[in-house]
């Protein structure tokens, strides 16, 4: 990919990342988020919600923050998540990345949110806080 500034905006939600049985329903309590993602795999159901909807009872991991690519971004291109993650990677920042028809999303763990905004920043990349 060639060297490009990618702008991002911070979403103003606190998300868990949850993990229910392969063959379980995605719950109710799991839909009504403004920002929800289920992956259905063989081995697991994942999803991706706010973190204030999660019953005490699901195994869920967070809180995450998300940052949201500007898109919408062309499938043609080549190395966008590359240019985003290798900053956080260099930074010992986790991440949980996640794709959707029009953009890119990187979940970054809520307390190390300042730390990947000045690693994004700090690759070119513009941060927006809203």
């Amino acid at each position: 990919m060639e060297a490009r500034t990618l702008h991002l905006t911070v979403l103003p939600l606190l998300l868990s990342v949850c993990q229910l049985a392969r063959d379980a329903a995605v719950p109710e309590w799991a839909q009504k988020g403004a920002f929800v993602a289920a992956v259905r795999t063989d081995e697991e159901l994942s999803l991706v919600c706010p973190a204030h909807m999660v019953p005490p009872h699901v195994r869920a991991h967070g809180p995450w923050r998300a940052l949201k690519v500007r898109g919408p971004l062309d499938f043609a291109l080549v190395g966008v998540l590359l240019t985003l993650l290798t900053p956080l990677a260099e930074a010992g920042i986790s991440v949980f990345a996640l794709s959707t028809y029009n953009t890119d999303y990187i979940l970054v763990p809520a307390d190390r949110l300042d730390a990947a905004i000045r690693a994004l920043r700090a690759a070119g990349h513009q941060v927006h806080v809203p």
